[in-house]
């Protein structure tokens, strides 16, 4: 994938972000963090750069801290330069003339940059009335046209979509169309495909880099996968620690990696096989003929939008110690089945968990069984209260469904959980803003097992997570179910985790399952059309990530 112009800031030329000694340091409860330790960083115009390393290597708080977009109590010092202007320390007014027209930057967690209030097109109509002064009529018919370039269905309907009516991938894709509504100088892409399927990557990934050579923009493109970046990059900065530990152009680095550290993230990928689930195990949560539709009312300036059939007449049986894995790109109903099985959505169907017929339980019916039947959400930081330590948010079950414990055992409890998904127990006295993507994934992890429920619905839990944790988390929720005997419903578009960790996969598109069966048939035999391209862009990512 070519840009414009190949970038020579690395070599002392042209520079449009210039970054020097850097430093973000965070004010907590057990005293100063340090995100960001003294860096340097240089773009070019019409290049390409890639920061990669670890969940906490500091890498999004490097970009945050150049956009003015830190926490309360996080503070920047040192020199970042976008074309010989200072940022770090600009005031807000004179900030906005540049962030969201010059600069932009796609978050990695779409859902809690999108404003749930307000449907898709105006969100992404307010950069155009702010920035370009274009009439609403004018926005809108713009708006329609991003969503088009970004690969939204049916974009004239869905222009008038509310966040929650969309998966995680089509959120993401609106956050790509809002950040090139202006046509940037420079684009910040924090992780912006984690929550795409393989498929869909590609077509972000060419679309991004049609529209940098078209704009001739830079881009500082943040990720853990490390096939995307061989891929994308013209340059690669690794960070760890908040420290920049190796840097250069992207063919030399993976070439001929220097650091022990770059070598570890060149080597990383979930391996192991899960054994299937007894034949005779007793079926734990089941649906038949599960139905989701979503819209057909009025829409912006009164237009009306269509039904959607977000899922259409699924079945599916989880037995005891059985892991499913749902997959199929965005947009295929995934995570809205599993909301509908737990009940979290309405539903056409009948809905069983343990023998009892939940279809019809309302509210009240339901509380004594949420304990029994958790979910880990995909975007862990809309789902983590800011106001609250995570020692509070990991405990708040509990308080729930076991009020009369005492607060030392909830603090013993909390520690156990933090403990069992790889965070230092005096975390728990921190914030949710204080933490990686990939830290607070694990914090959603432990509020859900810390009620050590018998079904887990697992929604895209490693998507914010680099390789290397990948794999740890992965290796932590088989051990998890081995020792508590838990049924999982494992919902991603990352094909290579699946694998690891389911024993049954359903391949859904559309709404509908088009094929289902174990693991190791899917993957060796998949017999539809659509399956096998899953399996053969799986093939080729694993092999891209071999030969890096």
């Amino acid at each position: 994938m070519g840009t414009a112009t190949k970038g020579t800031a690395g070599m002392g030329g042209e520079k449009i972000l210039d970054i020097r000694g850097l430093r973000v340091d965070f004010d907590t409860n057990d005293g100063p963090v340090h995100a960001v330790r003294g860096i340097d960083l240089e773009v070019a115009p019409g290049e390409t750069v890639a920061i990669v390393g670890e969940s906490g290597s500091g890498k999004s708080q490097t970009m945050m801290a150049i956009m003015g977009l830190l926490a309360a109590n996080g503070r920047a010092s040192g020199s970042a330069k976008y074309r010989g202007q200072e940022m770090v320390g600009l005031p807000e007014r004179r900030l906005n003339r540049i962030r969201g027209e010059k600069i932009t930057m796609i978050f990695q967690e779409p859902m809690t940059s999108l404003d749930p209030l307000y449907r898709i097109g105006r969100q992404i109509a307010e950069p155009l009335i702010h920035h370009r002064g274009l009439s609403a009529k004018a926005a809108r018919a713009r708006a329609i046209e991003l969503l088009e370039l970004v690969g939204i269905p049916n974009p004239k309907q869905r222009i008038d979509a509310y966040p929650h009516e969309m998966s995680g991938g089509q959120r993401q894709r609106v956050m790509i169309a809002m950040a090139l509504a202006n046509d940037p100088d420079v684009l910040i892409a924090d992780e912006p495909t984690t929550a795409l399927d393989v498929t869909i990557q590609a077509q972000i990934l060419t679309l991004i880099a049609e529209l940098q050579k078209k704009l001739g923009m830079a881009i500082v493109f943040i990720t853990h996968d490390l096939g995307i970046v061989k891929r994308f990059a013209d340059r690669v900065y690794v960070m760890r620690a908040g420290e920049v530990v190796e840097s250069g152009a992207t063919k030399t680095l993976f070439a001929s990696p220097q650091h022990p550290y770059t070598r570890m993230l060149l080597a990383a990928e979930p391996t192991g096989r899960k054994a299937p689930a007894p034949e005779r195990a007793p079926v734990l949560l089941e649906g038949r003929d599960v139905e989701v539709v979503f819209g057909g009312r009025g829409g912006w300036f009164g237009g009306a939008t269509d039904a959607i059939r977000a899922v259409d007449g699924v079945s599916v049986t989880l037995r005891q110690g059985q892991t499913i894995g749902v997959v199929g790109e965005s947009g295929s109903g995934k995570s809205t089945l599993g909301r509908a099985l737990l009940r979290l959505l309405p539903s056409e169907g009948a809905v069983r968990f343990g023998g009892r017929d939940i279809s019809a339980a309302d509210k009240q019916a339901m509380r004594p069984l949420r304990r029994q039947m958790q979910l880990v959400f995909q975007d862990p930081f809309g789902s983590l209260s800011p106001r609250m330590t995570v020692g509070q948010i990991v405990t708040e079950g509990l308080k729930v469904h076991e009020p009369q414990l005492p607060a030392r055992e909830r603090e013993r409890r909390a520690v156990e959980a933090l403990k069992e998904v790889g965070l230092e127990p005096a975390m728990r006295n921190r914030y949710p803003h204080e933490f990686s993507g990939g830290q607070r994934q694990r914090i959603a992890i432990a509020r859900a097992l810390i009620l050590k429920p018998r079904v887990v619905v697992l929604d895209e839990p490693t998507s914010a997570l680099d390789r290397s944790v990948q794999k740890q988390i992965v290796e932590l929720l088989r051990d998890l179910q081995k020792t508590h005997d838990l049924s999982y419903l494992f919902i991603s578009h990352d094909l290579a985790v699946v694998r690891a960790m389911a024993d049954h996969i359903i391949v859904m598109r559309q709404g509908r399952i088009v094929e289902e069966g174990p693991t190791e048939a899917i993957f060796d035999h998949p017999r539809e059309p659509y399956t096998k391209a899953l399996m053969a862009a799986a093939i080729d990512g694993k092999a891209f990530r071999q030969t890096a």
